[in-house]
């Protein structure tokens, strides 16, 4: 009986070599951590929890070729990233959560280990993650009890990048609302430059001289850039 050569073996479905990369890229990650990851592999990994199945790689490829890089692409605006092929705005919103998770686990840490602030260099530490990866301004009065330890950090108000507008009254309001016997005031320049304008100098100013007849010390002024501050308090800036 003459017999019939055996069919050669299917090769693997398409479906079948993404799941088998996946799960290398996975024990990768936890061999070695995200650290010797390339920016696109960062981003193909991320793209894992939002694409169930399929290729991410070129995915990542055309988000860093439309924004430039792994930080301008998880800083951009929500819209911007649900209008890339292949996107959407469900992954459009978890790629803006994460700078935000960041910022979150960062204030944490910092609240959790925070020495009082009785010092420029340790308001930096809590700031500084506090306003990383930020493309607006913000400003922030962190309320403080007599001993310099921070009682809230309350986010006053967000602006655009390159403003952001405040009331002294709603500053104090902030203040007697916390119980604060001192206040920082703190906020960001995502221009780069730590440098005090006109007009944060004639805030600073006004705020000090309304604290003191209610009892409440402006202990600080502090700009953030990068991860750059300048001292209103150093710098001899205060009114006293």
């Amino acid at each position: 009986m003459k017999r019939h050569p055996s069919p050669p073996p299917e090769p693997p479905s398409t479906n079948a070599l993404h799941q088998g990369h996946r799960q290398r890229v996975y024990d990768r990650l936890m061999r070695e951590g995200l650290a010797h990851f390339t920016p696109h592999q960062v981003l193909e990994l991320l793209l894992f929890h939002t694409h169930r199945q399929g290729d991410t790689n070129e995915l990542a490829h055309q988000l860093l070729r439309r924004f430039g890089s792994l930080a301008a692409v998880l800083e951009a605006n929500e819209a911007d990233l649900a209008h890339v092929a292949g996107i959407g705005p469900r992954s459009a919103a978890f790629l803006t959560l994460i700078p935000q998770l960041a910022r979150y686990y960062l204030r944490d840490k910092a609240e959790r280990s925070l020495a009082p602030m009785d010092h420029p260099d340790r308001a930096r530490d809590y700031l500084v993650p506090l306003m990383t990866g930020r493309s607006e301004e913000v400003f922030y009065v962190l309320c403080l009890d007599s001993r310099c330890r921070l009682l809230f950090p309350a986010l006053l108000h967000e602006g655009t990048v390159n403003r952001v507008v405040v009331e002294p009254r709603h500053i104090i309001e902030t203040a007697l609302r916390h119980k604060a016997s001192q206040i920082i005031l703190a906020h960001n320049h995502p221009s780069g430059s730590n440098q005090p304008s006109t007009e944060d100098i004639r805030l600073t100013q006004v705020v000090a001289q309304v604290c003191l007849p209610i009892g409440i010390h402006l202990a600080d002024h502090l700009i953030v850039a990068n991860d750059q501050m300048f001292s209103f308090n150093e710098a001899g800036l205060l009114s006293r």
